[in-house]
């Protein structure tokens, strides 16, 4: 799979193209608050865009969407839980299918309701659960549910497989989960109380 990185907005979002080499299917990952640099990146690769996800709710990764998906012909593709307006409603473990490529949609709520990470078996988009060198912020009552997602999930896929974040907020923009995972104090915790003290 090919990706591309695209930075967009005012909050150091970051979208990202994942493009099937042989038929050049793609699926655009969430769209940020401006779709011009998107569109440019899907020009410059000759993609074809199948789906538009959304990762997650939230304004700064979903604002013009279904515009996105307009231009390029896509398909808005949420998670069952989610309040977008969408195409495809996925849930835990489904796959979207890019030429001979599956990437498989994992639930990881805690961030959100409607959270979820991508795996296409060698990169994972993590969207606001994941950073480098941190976590995304959630509520008190979705503590457990986001130490679930971080280490009964994420932490279950292989070391090598390299991490794309929704944010720009480490001192690099992405890196493989083993090199997350012995850098980032939220995931050397051992059980949820350890991981909520480091917010305090």
């Amino acid at each position: 799979m090919i990706v591309k990185q695209i930075s967009v907005g005012k909050m150091a979002n970051f979208v990202y193209l994942a493009v099937e080499e042989g038929s050049r299917e793609a699926m655009v990952v969430d769209s940020g608050w401006e779709i011009g640099p998107i569109e440019a990146a899907v020009r410059n690769t000759g993609a074809k865009v199948k789906f538009a996800v959304a990762i997650h709710e939230h304004l700064d990764h979903v604002s013009p969407i279904s515009e996105l998906a307009s231009k390029l012909g896509a398909k808005i593709v949420a998670h069952e839980n989610s309040p977008i307006e969408c195409d495809r409603r996925v849930r835990d473990g489904e796959e979207l299918k890019l030429g001979r490529k599956s990437v498989k949609v994992l639930f990881t709520p805690g961030h959100t309701e409607d959270s979820i990470c991508l795996y296409d078996g060698k990169e994972v988009f993590t969207g606001d659960t994941l950073f480098v060198g941190t976590i995304g912020r959630f509520e008190n009552e979705r503590a457990k549910a986001m130490y679930t997602s971080l280490h009964e999930v994420i932490l279950k896929l292989p070391p090598l497989t390299v991490m794309y974040p929704g944010h720009d907020y480490g001192d690099v923009p992405w890196r493989t989960l083993g090199e997350e995972r012995a850098a980032d104090p939220f995931l050397m915790t051992r059980d949820l109380r350890s991981s909520l003290s480091l917010f305090s």
